[in-house]
């Protein structure tokens, strides 16, 4: 096939898909950010005039605060889920095959439920007379003034526990794929198993965790019913303040410079895998074609 015609079969079929995030990310991201450049007008909507008063505002000490606590919880979150679904992944991969779809089907389980049913149960749960807190009580974990509900640690367990099945996933169908006899060898060879887990199990599932990361940080950044429901008003994160300068203040200018951060936070650790990904893949090209240059001398030798 010509390569001007292999070129435009190429752009053909990418096409579709390009068009798609062009009008349903790309533009709506930008007018996003576009109306955070105008004033907010008396009856709700958006000024005319182009000014940088919203930006200003957003300097006020309480929100950076918001995007910090935003940040670290998510942050947070995504690393409590890798950590509590790499186990959980090698261990399914390890059972028999009719098993594993049984335990993926468990893992999710839970969606078949309203995600706000599950975070207002944990609401219940969490509750200053709720069953967990007198257990607690009662095993000597905490004192009768301990607050288990409306702070930032109920957001991250509420967190880590909705967004669990989404880093279980991605890091199970990698290690499914994963060639186990390498960790058998490494202990044959006198490795110790969490040292081969660690060397070689985790680099060799290296795409599933990038995959696991981004698909549990990004909802975090943007959770709103969580820390509405269990985190309180000294818990709001980005996601509360868009609601409340949306609907109740009517204030579309300042609710779209918190969406620019917001997709701002998301954006970078996108570039920054993208970029990470794509280093790696011209090391491991470089490698292999020096691999076979060596080869390819010796056999002449």
């Amino acid at each position: 096939m010509p390569m001007r015609k292999r070129r435009w079969t190429e752009w053909a079929m990418s096409a579709p898909s390009v068009l798609w995030l062009n009008l349903f990310f790309v533009i709506p991201t930008l007018l996003v950010a576009a109306i955070s450049f105008h004033a907010s007008s008396p009856d709700g909507g958006i000024g005319k005039e182009w000014t940088l008063q919203t930006w200003r505002h957003l300097s006020n000490p309480n929100y950076p605060a918001i995007v910090w606590r935003t940040l670290w919880i998510s942050a947070a979150t995504t690393l409590g889920c890798v950590i509590l679904a790499l186990p959980c992944a090698f261990a399914i991969a390890r059972m028999e095959k009719k098993w594993r779809a049984v335990m993926a089907g468990l893992i999710m389980l839970p969606f078949w439920t309203s995600f706000v049913v599950r975070v207002f149960a944990w609401r219940l749960l969490l509750h200053p007379e709720g069953f967990l807190k007198h257990l607690l009580i009662t095993l000597g974990i905490a004192e009768p003034n301990t607050q288990l509900l409306y702070n930032s640690g109920a957001i991250l367990l509420v967190s880590v526990y909705s967004f669990l099945p989404f880093a279980i996933m991605p890091i199970y169908a990698a290690a499914e794929k994963f060639d186990f006899s390498l960790l058998e060898a490494a202990r044959d060879l006198g490795a110790k198993s969490f040292f081969a887990f660690r060397k070689i199990f985790i680099p060799g599932i290296r795409r599933g965790l990038i995959s696991a990361t981004l698909m549990v940080f990004i909802p975090s950044v943007g959770s709103y019913v969580i820390p509405d429901l269990v985190g309180g008003k000294n818990s709001e994160l980005v996601g509360n303040k868009i609601y409340q300068r949306t609907f109740p203040d009517r204030n579309l200018p300042h609710a779209s410079a918190l969406s620019a951060i917001m997709a701002f936070s998301v954006l970078v650790p996108l570039g920054l895998v993208a970029w990470f990904l794509k280093r790696q893949d011209r090391n491991e090209a470089v490698r292999i074609a020096e691999s076979n240059g060596v080869k390819q001398r010796g056999g002449a030798a």
